[in-house]
């Protein structure tokens, strides 16, 4: 394994089982099969790992139609199970739809110990596989929430092939879950790094510059467009450094780097707050939580990845266990 594939969500060799989906009743007959619970998007884990439960467990009463086959491992098939409908009784509306979610909810047949958590707050705790299974439920369930209707004709689409399609029963249209590219930039210019902010975001905290991929272009163009766009800095050579999938809602992160022509930053207000550019020793004073104003992009993310690898003057197609 690479460098650039030791990244959150970075995978971990899941055996995906599309053979499998044609039948999902088959796949669930299986011995081993067993699911994960999501619930708005929130998996469940207890002690750091994803809760996996028998697809016989009572809590499967609570779970939604469709179950979504995941992938399988040497015990057998994994499951998503996808609890949103189910309203917890003492639910504390207080944080949903927050940046970060801290609260954690507890369905009443599973454990006193295990509760559905924010994600982005547990994944930097995940396992590898624990992590992929999450990483893929969260994207296929999030897919299904908001692709209900066939986009060529407006008949509601019913699930297929163990929740990897929908399918129409008007117009017979096949509709797959989507992922939007998106470039990440690394942008240098001799010792400094070029960071930005949105509005919104926790006081201090900046990130890498970010932004979707548009059709007709390339990755590189994208980087360039972006950078000109957001900071008014344009960006010379361009290359790939590695890839996050990013279920928020539905991302494929494409890390890149990209050399600034220049420093003079014209920032347009209407695309991100505020933009710096950081030297590499202010970078691992934040990163050591040493610096007085500036905050790391959140560990986990990509961002925070690109930019440790930046301070450690790391290839990206070395081998995972280089020092």
């Amino acid at each position: 394994m690479m460098i650039s594939e030791t990244v959150t969500f970075g995978g971990s060799g899941l055996d995906r089982a599309a053979h499998l989906r044609g039948d999902p009743a088959m796949a669930m007959a299986q011995g081993g099969a067993r699911a994960i619970l999501l619930w708005r998007g929130k998996p469940m884990v207890m002690d750091d790992a994803l809760v996996q439960v028998p697809l016989d467990h009572p809590v499967m009463a609570d779970t939604a139609p469709g179950l979504i086959l995941l992938g399988r491992d040497d015990a057998g098939p994994v499951f998503a199970a996808d609890l949103s409908g189910w309203t917890p009784p003492d639910l504390d509306i207080t944080h949903l739809d927050t940046f970060l979610d801290p609260s954690e909810q507890k369905h009443p047949a599973m454990p006193a110990d295990a509760g559905f958590s924010e994600l982005r707050a547990i994944m930097t705790r995940l396992t590898p596989r624990d992590a992929e299974l999450a990483v893929t439920a969260k994207a296929v369930l999030g897919w299904h929430e908001t692709h209900g209707f066939c986009a060529r004709c407006g008949t509601q689409s019913v699930i297929a092939m163990a929740g990897w399609q929908r399918d129409c029963p008007a117009c017979g249209a096949h509709h797959f879950p989507r992922t939007d590219p998106v470039v990440i930039m690394l942008i240098t210019h001799g010792n400094d790094v070029l960071v930005g902010r949105s509005p919104g975001w926790p006081e201090g905290m900046y990130s890498l510059l970010a932004g979707f991929v548009e059709p007709g272009e390339t990755i590189e163009a994208a980087v360039r467009r972006e950078v000109l766009e957001e900071a008014g800095i344009r960006v010379g050579a361009v290359r790939y450094l590695a890839s996050q999938p990013w279920p928020f809602p539905a991302s494929l992160m494409l890390g890149c780097a990209g050399a600034a022509l220049d420093q003079d930053l014209r920032i347009d207000r209407t695309e991100i707050e505020d933009a710096l550019w950081v030297s590499r020793e202010d970078m691992a004073l934040s990163f050591a939580g040493l610096h007085p104003r500036l905050k790391s992009a959140r560990k986990g993310a990509i961002a925070h990845f690109l930019i440790e690898n930046w301070l450690a003057d790391r290839s990206y197609d070395g081998p995972a266990d280089a020092s």
